[in-house]
Formats: structure tokens, sequence, C-alpha cells
């Protein structure tokens, strides 16, 4: 999933996100606006974890997406 898929379909999106990292709140997201490093910084600070475990559950997560889309 590309950076123009996410930002995109942000609003779809953005529940799926929430699914996933439920400590992130509405307001938070929506100021976000489907921007992945701001949605990577979020997800750093919230969950208090390193830039590239961030980028690594990111990535997971869009796999998953891809993959669901496609079934």
């Amino acid at each position: 999933m590309n950076k123009d898929i996410i930002e995109g379909n942000w609003k779809v999106l953005k529940g799926e996100v929430q699914t996933r990292w439920g400590k992130l709140t509405d307001d938070a997201l929506d100021q976000v606006e489907g921007n992945r490093e701001k949605l990577s910084g979020l997800i750093q600070k919230n969950y208090g974890i390193a830039k590239d475990e961030a980028e690594t559950q990111i990535k997971d997560w869009e796999k998953k997406m891809r993959n669901s889309r496609a079934a």
C-alpha cells in the first residue's frame, strides 16, 4: 500500500487503523490525514516504541490490508 493509497482512502482506512492501534483517538487520526509519517509518530508517542518498531508495525498492517482486499 503506497502513500497515495493511504491518503486517498484515509476515511475508510481510519477505522482499520483504530482497530489495530486502539490507543489512537479519532481526533489524533483526523490530524494524521493519511500521512504515514504522522501516523508513525503518533504510534511511537502513544505506545512508547522506537521509530523502527512503529514502521515495522505499519508495514505489517499494510501487508495485512493488501492481503485482505485481494481475497
